[in-house]
């Protein structure tokens, strides 16, 4: 006897023997046993989940000789007739190689007839959505009313093409796709029956390889026992698939991980000559990012795979999310470029470069040569901070039509930077370029890598229009362990020895250098209180979604290594929003609303500030007036944004 594949010789003769699909199943075997049945059935999904073998198993339970059953006897003519598919009665049609509407009427012609041999007049035509619209309106009359003893059974893979007076007339059932462990477990029952050697990795990457297809998985499987020569082996199985093994990806991640480009470079070399396939490394890579996160939601799911689990507690989340997204578009760019091995280098280089900067790490400046020392580095960047902050408090103070007048007298006198020309000497001689305050000097750059440390550490930017003894901001009687991270907010007349001031609460929040969620929680809570080490932090309720236990103890941790004392956190949740910072403002808060509103409600007042200060010194520009007078031009809205 010649050999029959696996996918038709497990092909399931009845329900009992079906994998999967109970939603569907149960239906029917309710709809048979209590004999409600419907005369046209649709059924549709993906390919090989199904479809044609419940539609032949239920003409096979309408038509059984012992009566109409969800358990039809497999013995009787009837049933043996349509396993070997010459039923006279089950009239099967290929819609995709007849799909003209002579077909369709030349198939119908013999409707209301009664059945030959069976119980009923079974039509089970396969790919329905590939009929023509006239084929559809040739087959409406007929299936809507049908004589009792025909049946329709219809099967697709694409129900939208179907009309949707067709859909209306139809019993719709949607199989599912299966998942990856109830196709391994159905292949590790049929390999035991069939008395082939296996291991359980070459069944799972069969699984996720067929995509919910128990029949592509059958087809793999009949390919993977001649390619391993009647056994049924993973590295066989992934050289038959392309697909690598996730221990070089994970080598891959520990690399990017640790910042070694060296190591990057070389181990994708011995990837090439393993996997030329760079397309599916990149895949693999995906589903690998994927696994980790998995992981690190939910610590049980990979508890079998000790590489995974041991890199999951080695990288953050924050990490695995950034290398996932980076992976994703080079995925998609991957066709772009020269080549597949180049385009998958370039995503390793990406998450390199754009990797999160760790506690420890040492920043990379092309402009500092090899010896110079990390404590340069730092003071290099403590200055530029304090250059910057003086330029933005000079900017503040000046309006835009003096600050255009002092560039253009810069750019008239000193074309060229020197010494006889330094911008000190031009504030001694020119008033308008000289700072309205002191600059206030801080001692450490903030861990926030964007625009709103502005804010944060310029108080000149806050109370312009209001006096020194008016400011009260909101105070903390916890004091700083190191009084080099305090930062002074107005300069006293007394300084008193070992004194340390008490510090702004929105001054504190960028000394504690959180990152992540626990960065964006504290920037919406305001400082209620503390007492005797406990301090009170008011959460905006908006924000209630951030909040975590192990966020509250990065807070809490942070505030200890701050103030040097054994602090406890306590976080309360506001009834009401207290934040706003998404809402807009108008005009300069007083001195006692900024002491209560939280650090983001203070950054977007300060920008809608600095936005309004803009647009009114553009509308009192005497060019743009004279524009508007001689020309009629308009200030087009939204296109006026502040420089800092």
């Amino acid at each position: 006897m010649s050999y029959q594949v696996l996918a038709r010789k497990w092909r399931p003769q009845n329900f009992k023997e079906m994998v999967g699909q109970e939603h569907v199943l149960r239906a029917l075997i309710n709809a048979l046993d209590s004999d409600r049945l419907h005369h046209a059935y649709l059924f549709t999904g993906t390919r090989g989940v199904g479809k044609t073998t419940i539609a032949r198993i239920l003409a096979k339970c309408l038509n059984c000789e012992t009566g109409v059953t969800s358990e039809p006897c497999g013995t009787c003519s009837s049933c043996q007739e349509i396993v070997a598919g010459n039923f006279v009665d089950l009239i099967e049609v290929d819609a995709a190689s007849r799909t003209k509407v002579e077909d369709t009427r030349e198939l119908l012609d013999n409707v209301q007839y009664a059945p030959t041999r069976g119980r009923y007049k079974v039509y089970l035509i396969d790919e329905v959505h590939m009929l023509t619209g006239h084929s559809f309106n040739a087959l409406l009359k007929t299936l809507e009313e049908p004589p009792p003893h025909v049946k329709f059974l219809f099967a697709t893979t694409d129900p939208q093409k179907l009309p949707v007076t067709i859909l209306s007339r139809c019993l719709q059932f949607n199989l599912k796709r299966m998942p990856v462990d109830m196709i391994s477990g159905h292949l590790n029952t049929i390999l035991k029956e069939e008395k082939t050697p296996f291991d359980e990795p070459s069944l799972r990457l069969i699984a996720r390889a067929a995509d919910g297809s128990m029949r592509d998985a059958l087809s793999l499987l009949d390919q993977s026992i001649a390619f391993g020569n009647n056994e049924v082996k993973e590295d066989e199985v992934r050289e038959m698939l392309g697909t690598i093994s996730h221990e070089p990806l994970l080598h891959l991640l520990k690399a990017v991980s640790a910042g070694n480009g060296e190591s990057i470079l070389q181990q994708v070399e011995d990837l090439s000559g393993v996997t030329p396939d760079f397309e599916a490394a990149t895949d693999a890579m995906i589903s690998l990012l994927h696994q980790l996160a998995v992981q690190q939601v939910v610590p049980k799911a990979q508890q079998d795979d000790d590489g995974i689990v041991k890199l999951a507690q080695e990288l953050t989340k924050e990490d695995v999310q950034l290398y996932y997204q980076i992976a994703l578009n080079g995925r998609r760019d991957l066709p772009l470029s020269p080549d597949p091995r180049s385009g998958f280098e370039m995503i390793l280089l990406r998450m390199l470069s754009f990797r999160p900067l760790r506690e420890g790490m040492q920043l990379e400046d092309s402009s500092t040569s090899p010896e110079t020392s990390q404590d340069e580095v730092k003071k290099k960047s403590t200055d530029v901070e304090v250059i910057a902050g003086q330029n933005l408090e000079q900017n503040a103070g000046n309006n835009t039509e003096n600050s255009t007048e002092a560039v253009k007298k810069k750019l008239e006198t000193n074309p060229q930077f020197s010494p006889e020309n330094s911008p000190k000497k031009e504030q001694e001689t020119n008033p308008q370029l000289a700072p309205q305050k002191p600059a206030k000097p801080m001692a450490e750059p903030p861990p926030w890598n964007t625009a709103e440390n502005n804010y944060f550490s310029n108080e000149a930017s806050d109370n312009n229009n209001t006096s020194p003894q008016s400011k009260s901001p909101q105070q903390t009687s916890l004091q700083p362990k190191n009084p080099q991270q305090k930062i002074k907010e107005e300069p006293q007349q007394a300084p008193q020895i070992n004194t340390v001031e008490k510090i702004s609460w929105h001054n504190v929040v960028p000394q504690l250098k959180l990152e992540g969620r626990a960065a964006e929680l504290i920037k919406h809570c305001l400082l209620e209180s503390e007492d005797d080490g406990i301090i009170n932090l008011l959460l905006d309720k908006s924000s209630e979604g951030l909040l975590a236990d192990s966020v509250k103890q990065q807070i809490e941790s942070a505030l200890a290594g701050f103030y040097g004392d054994n602090v406890r956190l306590v976080l309360n949740i506001a009834e009401a929003d207290i934040d706003g910072s998404q809402g807009s403002y108008t005009g300069r808060a007083s001195s006692e609303s900024a002491e209560n509103e939280t650090p983001a409600r203070r950054v977007a007042r300060l920008k809608a500030e600095e936005q309004q200060q803009a647009e009114q010194n553009i509308a009192n520009d005497p060019f743009v007036i004279e524009l508007q007078n001689r020309f009629g031009a308009q200030i087009v809205p939204g296109s006026v944004k502040p420089i800092n």
